[in-house]
């Protein structure tokens, strides 16, 4: 591991292949060029206006600038969504597809992989015109398993989503749940992209990984 105590990004080697850790909640492999992403969920707040919930308007243009500040940072060759990219079929709203459009215009030479997850199959990939491939996990590049749901996979580093995992960090008084990655020897999970979703606690399941949150804009190892 390389980094400043406090930093943006960290590089972790995992397997032996370094990734680089983002607060952005996203990795990157500076070998293969592959920016990856978790779970971004896009469209969640049209999902729960859909069913009359008030939330409120644009997390998923605030995501889409995260990845535009992520891809010009890294300069990827190739972006990988690590499954549920649109979160519902309510997500296919004309604001929500002319937001996507108007991304991918900002990135034309960039390629698209998708590797489906659960709500990809409830909600329907993005359409065509995204300009994509789809992939099933576990999707093999370079070291790399990427999938969707957490795994272990055999001749390979798994890294995976679905988990959106936070950690808790408490003093006697108070505490706070932030994003993290978790890596143990043979797989990890990368933090939920999507800034409107939850998050599952893995203190008690992650005793014996690494855990790296997402704290004020810096990537920090808290074990």
């Amino acid at each position: 591991m390389s980094a400043t105590p406090f930093a943006p990004t960290l590089t972790v080697e995992l397997d032996g292949h370094p990734l680089v850790l983002c607060a952005e909640r996203a990795a990157f492999d500076p070998v293969s060029k592959l920016l990856l992403v978790a779970d971004a969920h896009f469209g969640k707040d049209a999902v729960f206006r859909s069913h009359g919930i008030p939330v409120p308007v644009g997390s998923t243009a605030g995501d889409l600038a995260r990845l535009d500040a992520l891809i010009a940072a890294h300069d990827p060759q190739r972006l990988v969504f690590l499954g549920d990219v649109l979160h519902g079929a309510q997500s296919h709203t004309p604001e929500v597809m002319a937001a996507l459009h108007a991304w991918r215009a900002r990135h034309r030479e960039m390629r698209i992989t998708i590797v489906e997850g659960n709500h990809d199959r409830h909600a329907g990939l993005p359409p065509a015109s995204l300009d994509y491939e789809a992939a099933t996990e576990p999707w093999r590049v370079g070291p790399w398993a990427l999938c969707h749901y957490p795994q272990r996979v055999a001749d390979a580093y798994a890294l995976a989503g679905h988990e959106h995992p936070v950690y808790r960090l408490a003093t006697r008084i108070e505490s706070v749940r932030l994003p993290c990655f978790r890596f143990n020897e043979r797989a990890g999970v990368l933090p939920a992209f999507g800034s409107f979703t939850g998050g599952y606690v893995v203190n008690d399941s992650a005793l014996d990984e690494s855990i790296y949150v997402i704290a004020d804009g810096n990537v920090l190892a808290v074990k």
